[in-house]
């Protein structure tokens, strides 16, 4: 068994959509990035790649690369789930904490788990996303970005 953690940031951004755990969130501003920002996906991405010692999406993914301008981080995530069954590993389960002080994401949650799942090859029930606010302190309570933290499970396979 290998466990992994990830976290991201992103900070709010006006003319951009709100992309969290491949759901389009309605918002009135989206997350900056090179990427579509997706602070969900990119820490799963993270914990995944972690817990099997791949470094992290940084590494796979630079942001400094034209051709991943604008990705899809459901791409990413798909991407770093297939690195790490490369190694020999099967995904048991992702846990997760979306870090917003606004917009409420309580009825974006059971479609995050689906996509998520449904992204990675995955039951919905091995993957738990959870959102918090920060009881307005730090960057997220003043509400000038979003963060997530994310744990993945991994189990070698037989």
């Amino acid at each position: 068994m290998r466990i992994g953690i990830g976290y991201d940031v992103h900070a709010f951004a006006e003319g951009r959509d709100l992309i969290l755990g491949g759901v389009k969130v309605p918002s009135e501003r989206g997350l900056l990035g090179h990427s579509d920002a997706d602070v969900l996906l990119h820490a799963i991405a993270d914990a995944l790649l972690g817990a099997a010692h791949l470094r992290d999406i940084g590494n796979q993914f630079p942001d400094n690369d034209p051709t991943t301008e604008g990705i899809d981080s459901k791409v990413i995530v798909r991407k770093a789930a297939e690195l790490v069954r490369e190694q020999g590993y099967e995904i048991v389960n992702i846990d997760s904490v979306i870090e917003a002080q606004a917009p409420k994401l309580n009825p974006y949650i059971a479609q995050m788990e689906e996509t998520i799942a449904k992204t990675l090859g995955l039951k919905t029930e091995q993957v738990g996303v959870k959102a918090t606010t920060t009881e307005r302190l730090g960057f997220v309570g003043r509400k000038e970005g979003i963060a997530a933290q994310a744990v993945a499970l991994l189990e070698r396979k037989a």
